[in-house]
């Protein structure tokens, strides 16, 4: 996801504080804490990426760790959105984890796979220490992979699931696979390389 190149400014009469589009300083901050980190960051990349005074983002998120926790759940939102057209588009419980299992492949080369997964770069950088943050992270891992439980569960009961499997074990070790594609597509990935991950993570499923 690569944000827009500027921020514009809603009209605001005289006296009146700056009025920005929230969401879009969210979506640039995704990128900037996505490269960085959070502790990498600092207010002075904050403020140039998004095209915003320090006295804007203090007044809108109280400090950087209050603009962070917003930019993780609109960056959770957004994943969780593109993921749901593409579950919409499948049919059968198998189809279904191939579509998953796209999506973050399509994630993890490129640009947007250096960039990085702020799932991941959270749990590297801040839930050890800020339980905001770990929870966070905790409950976003927990939603895909009771996701997966479903998926695997449905293909399964719709005969393109290997019938023996345990669906929690299963989704399970989906997740790790998901997760790790999106840690290495941080080193610089081709695409083919990840589409060949999808490919052998899909036979979990014989």
């Amino acid at each position: 996801m690569t944000p827009p190149a500027s921020l514009p400014s809603r009209q605001r009469g005289p006296g009146r504080p700056r009025e920005f589009d929230t969401d879009l300083a969210l979506d640039r901050a995704i990128a900037v804490f996505s490269e960085r980190g959070y502790h990498g960051t600092a207010i002075s990349d904050l403020t140039q990426a998004l095209g915003l005074t320090a006295g804007s983002l203090y007044k809108a998120f109280t400090d950087k760790r209050g603009l962070f926790l917003a930019t993780f759940d609109r960056y959770v939102a957004l994943r969780a959105e593109g993921l749901r057209a593409a579950l919409d588009a499948a049919s059968t419980g198998r189809a279904k984890i191939r579509a998953v299992l796209d999506f973050y492949a399509d994630s993890s080369h490129g640009p947007d796979g250096r960039r990085g997964c702020l799932v991941v770069a959270s749990a590297v950088d801040l839930a050890t220490a800020d339980a905001a943050v770990a929870a966070r992270v905790a409950g976003a891992l927990d939603v895909n992979e009771g996701r997966l439980a479903a998926l695997v569960a449905l293909g399964q009961a719709d005969g393109t699931v290997a019938p023996h499997l345990d669906a929690a074990v299963t989704a399970r070790l989906l997740l790790c696979v998901l997760q790790g594609m999106r840690l290495i597509g941080k080193t610089g990935r081709h695409a083919t390389e990840m589409a060949a991950v999808a490919d052998g993570a899909l036979k979990l499923l014989d």
